[in-house]
């Protein structure tokens, strides 16, 4: 990179911040290309604990929800941050007891793996009736997982939601 320099800075010039610009473009395409090539059963196996996650709640089940996240894990969630046990004292029977009543289709899920490191990316559209409430919304999630001696945890989950009507 050739560096344009005045009395006490330097700039990159503007063929430099171009190629600057392509390989920070470039770089996603690259790890999500390794990622599904020589990480396809990393990627199977964020996919699996994800799903699982999905069913435990769906079922009523805590205590496999539970297992699947890290001791520090946090989730953010309508505007708040929780520890595990936090999630799991508030929100975890709302949430189980959600899934259970509002049918939900879950778009495909988008895995990316970074050595230990991995993050999913999926989208949903719930609808049914949740108490006395009509359910219409589509959903956003994000859920990052580490790999450690136990294989594959979640370490946080983001959601999102916005009402369709």
């Amino acid at each position: 990179m050739r560096l344009r320099s005045s009395s006490t800075q330097a700039f990159p010039t503007p063929s430099a911040l171009l190629g600057l610009l392509l390989l920070a473009l470039a770089a996603p395409i690259a790890g999500q290309d390794q990622a599904a090539h020589h990480g396809g059963d990393d990627a199977a196996a964020v996919t699996d604990v994800v799903e699982r996650f999905h069913g435990a709640l769906a079922a009523g089940d805590s205590a496999a929800a539970r297992a699947l996240l890290a001791p520090e894990a946090v989730i953010l969630e309508s505007g708040g941050i929780e520890t595990v046990d936090e999630y799991t004292s508030h929100h975890l029977a709302a949430d189980m007891a959600f899934a259970a009543a509002v049918a939900s289709e879950r778009g495909p899920i988008q895995v990316t793996v970074r050595g230990d490191v991995a993050w999913a990316v999926s989208t949903s559209r719930s609808r049914g009736r949740y108490g006395d409430r009509e359910i219409d919304s589509t959903g956003a999630e994000l859920v990052v997982l580490s790999r450690g001696p136990e294989g594959w945890r979640i370490e946080a989950v983001h959601w999102s939601s916005r009402n369709n009507r």
